[in-house]
């Protein structure tokens, strides 16, 4: 078990440059750029969770990162579930997590890049 947590905290300390590696050998392996980058995504949204966790842990020494990333999945899943209902009446739930799973790259990304200027100047400031 110890090995694997030392597996994730390699693979989550960079992980855009896991996105690219896995986008150039599923690019090599299909020859399909478009189902490269949504495998390269889905498994780099795994790497950010923990990646911004840990940053909101060293800027704000809170352990509060990871249940807000989760909150707002959860709220997320739910404006996007009562919307999918109340425009076809039903809800498929796989097409909900895939939807909230991709926009969560891009707002974990977007969190990541802002967390990294942050603790990057603070960490310059207390020098």
């Amino acid at each position: 078990m110890n090995i694997l947590i030392h597996i994730y905290a390699f693979t989550a300390a960079v992980p855009f440059l896991w996105f690219f590696i896995l986008w150039i050998g599923v690019y090599l392996w299909r020859r399909d750029t478009k189902k490269a980058t949504k495998l390269a995504m889905d498994v780099t949204t795994l790497l950010l969770i923990g990646s911004v966790h840990a940053m909101f842990l060293q800027i704000f020494h809170s352990d509060f990162g990871f249940f807000l990333i989760l909150l707002f999945f959860l709220i997320g899943y739910g404006l996007v579930g009562n919307f999918q209902y109340r425009m076809k009446g039903k809800l498929d739930h796989v097409k909900i997590v895939r939807l909230l799973w991709r926009l969560g790259f891009l707002c974990l990304s977007v969190v990541y890049l802002l967390f990294l200027v942050v603790g990057l100047i603070k960490s310059i400031v207390s020098v």
